[in-house]
């Protein structure tokens, strides 16, 4: 709900790529500021991130991120535009020069104002991607993979069990067992 309310109103193709990108393929911010034309690969459906201390990563590009990146370059971004950069600036002086980290923060904060989702950030996307996935029961490799982790331990802080979430893990397990026992 928190999600809905905070992009409700987004009417830049731009500015609803940037936060779907942090929410469907958990990019950091960073990240989403070093996304260059040339790391998109629509065929393939993925795209190339330049992550923490150098590394890069490929990431899957779902259909509502390929749809949002294509309505950006049609429509929004310019067509003179030599900025290597994926994201730029879309209106006044600095129009088509590479989107800065203070623009991006200005974005979060402009949107929390007007969603009065105070603690919405691009971290917490990220954070929320990788809960979502962890919740949708993704293997620990594949999500840490898709993070950029160096360490599974860090890839652990994005899993939240319920205790019903545990529950529902023993009873699976302990029925799975019992099958070696009961003849």
């Amino acid at each position: 709900d928190e999600v809905h309310t905070f992009t409700e109103g987004i009417t830049r193709y731009r500015d609803l790529a940037i936060v779907s990108m942090m929410l469907t393929c958990g990019t950091r911010f960073s990240e989403v500021l070093l996304l260059c034309l040339d790391d998109i690969n629509f065929t393939e459906r993925s795209f190339k991130i330049n992550g923490k201390g150098s590394k890069q990563r490929v990431l899957p590009m779902p259909n509502q991120l390929i749809d949002l990146f294509k309505r950006y370059l049609r429509y929004e971004r310019p067509d003179s535009n030599k900025v290597k950069n994926f994201f730029v600036i879309l209106q006044g002086p600095h129009k088509g020069k590479k989107m800065t980290p203070a623009g991006l923060r200005s974005l979060f904060r402009y949107r929390r104002k007007i969603s009065k989702i105070t603690k919405a950030n691009p971290h917490k996307f990220r954070h929320t991607f990788g809960s979502e996935m962890a919740g949708a029961n993704i293997e620990l490799p594949i999500l840490q993979r898709l993070m950029g982790h160096s360490d599974p331990i860090t890839t652990l802080q994005y899993i939240h069990l319920s205790p019903i979430d545990i529950s529902r893990e023993f009873d699976r397990a302990t029925n799975e067992i019992a099958k070696n026992y009961v003849k």
